[in-house]
């Protein structure tokens, strides 16, 4: 494939009528990409994107052109950015595309540089478009009378799932937000009897002609584009906050790489997090933006969802499951079969973890089989185990949630004889000095998180430091 010098951002784009956003890059002016959003309707009603927002989209959107030749000079003719901003995109492009340099081995030290003015400030980049602010600003979002009207991203899984849940039995007013079609997100939806919103995302055909040519490809940062995504549709939408469902087992890297700890989740993760939240401040916007799960591990969030079985059967954490459609970058379902692979980490790691609650009965209902006997499975157990090798780049949590995990199955007794619990029995267990103290410890919450203060109330849920039920009320 062709080499090329730059990445350009050339503009960003609302029409209101089509209800469309566009993002407008290129390769040297030689290769241009437009990627068109089509947003949920009715958009004629919906304030137009800020510029500021606007212009985060436009930046995150960017990457995945960008990572087909990782072009050393950055231009952005839509705009500028404070050095303060700057630095964030360094950060976001370096370390949200960290396994794609690992797994391309890729020398990424001082690849990056987003270009700054002079100005130590924050600016707000204004696009090549005709995008108005609102007349009003929205009421802040902590001097709301009424309970806050929440956007909670919805991704198939366990994780959100339970944050729609816990914020529905608290009385919110809870929309979910997806992108792209998937009949297991609309099943999903509607057993929790909440309004969904979707938003197709159409990526430049450009970028799979030059995949075809053997233009670099991998993991991008896609919770990154979601979460800036997420936070212009709920300014755009009337909401007061986008509530993500990132746990701290988010925050634990795999492997090191060129001196820098490589994060499949990087983009999960709470350094992110506390960035995306900072940089939001410096654009105006009254919308929060927090992790509602952030203090709780893998183990614990699969605890809380095990006591709601009506999900069982709908939700799905393999990969394998999903496939990429030829346009975009969020998976798609495949044709009709299983929701569990049976052969991928994600899977292993599930079981794992819903083994450490549910009766073996239960678990062939949802996996299929008992995944702690198949063959194919047995190394990723002894990567998710910590046994050899580093934690797969997959979202899966620490090796020491899934120890406790496995002890809690020990501790029910009817996997004895399955492979995976004999490799722990004989080779992981006798190392654990106190199984008490490691199971406490991953179902304990921490207090390392940025839920706001308007929602830690005397009756704030387990998440943080009190039993009881969240309530919107303060």
């Amino acid at each position: 494939m062709k080499q090329y010098q730059s990445f350009v951002f050339h503009s960003c784009s609302f029409d209101p009528k089509a209800g469309t956003i566009e993002l407008h890059s290129s390769l040297d002016d030689a290769v241009r990409f437009t990627e068109t959003l089509v947003l949920p309707t009715p958009t004629p009603y919906a304030l137009h994107p800020t510029p500021a927002l606007l212009q985060i989209l436009h930046l995150i959107g960017g990457i995945s052109y960008y990572k087909t030749c990782c072009p050393k000079k950055m231009e952005i003719r839509s705009g500028s950015l404070a050095k303060e901003q700057a630095d964030f995109w360094n950060t976001v492009y370096t370390k949200g595309l960290g396994e794609f340099f690992y797994r391309n081995q890729i020398d990424f030290r001082g690849l990056i540089h987003f270009p700054t003015t002079n100005s130590q400030q924050p600016t707000t980049l204004v696009p090549n478009s005709d995008v108005r602010r609102p007349t009003s600003s929205p009421t802040p979002y902590a001097l709301r009378p009424t309970p806050p009207r929440l956007l909670v991203p919805l991704g198939g899984g366990k994780d959100s799932t339970v944050t729609a849940e816990l914020l529905k039995k608290a009385g919110y007013d809870v929309t979910l937000f997806r992108i792209g079609k998937h009949p297991l997100i609309e099943q999903t939806a509607t057993i929790a009897g909440l309004p969904l919103l979707t938003v197709e995302r159409h990526l430049a055909p450009e970028l799979f002609a030059l995949n075809a040519e053997g233009a670099l490809n991998g993991h991008v940062p896609i919770t990154a584009y979601l979460s800036i995504l997420s936070v212009l549709l709920a300014e755009m939408y009337g909401f007061d906050a986008v509530i993500m469902s990132n746990e701290r087992s988010a925050n634990e890297g795999n492997v090191e790489y060129l001196g820098q700890q490589i994060n499949h989740q990087w983009s999960k993760s709470l350094e992110f997090e506390r960035m995306y939240r900072k940089y939001l401040r410096t654009t105006g916007s009254p919308v929060e933006y927090f992790s509602l799960l952030r203090p709780w591990s893998e183990l614990r969030i699969v605890q809380e969802f095990t006591a709601m079985p009506q999900y069982f059967a709908s939700i799905t954490s393999c990969n394998a499951n999903w496939r990429l459609h030829p346009k975009s970058e969020i998976p798609s379902p495949k044709s009709p079969g299983g929701k569990w692979c049976g052969k991928c980490p994600k899977c292993a790691f599930a079981f794992a973890m819903f083994a450490a609650f549910l009766p073996k009965k239960t678990l062939l209902e949802i996996f299929g089989k008992n995944l702690f006997d198949e063959p194919t499975l047995q190394p990723f157990y002894r990567n998710l185990l910590g046994l050899e090798g580093f934690k797969p780049f997959e979202c899966v949590g620490t090796p020491e949630e899934t120890k406790a995990a496995f002890l809690l199955a020990h501790e029910r007794g009817d996997l004895e004889d399955s492979k995976a619990m004999q490799l722990f029995l004989k080779e992981v267990q006798p190392e654990i000095k106190d199984g008490k103290k490691l199971i406490a410890d991953a179902l304990t919450p921490s207090a390392d998180h940025c839920v706001p203060d308007s929602f830690r109330t005397p009756s704030f849920l387990p998440l943080i430091e009190h039993p009881e039920v969240l309530s919107p009320q303060s």
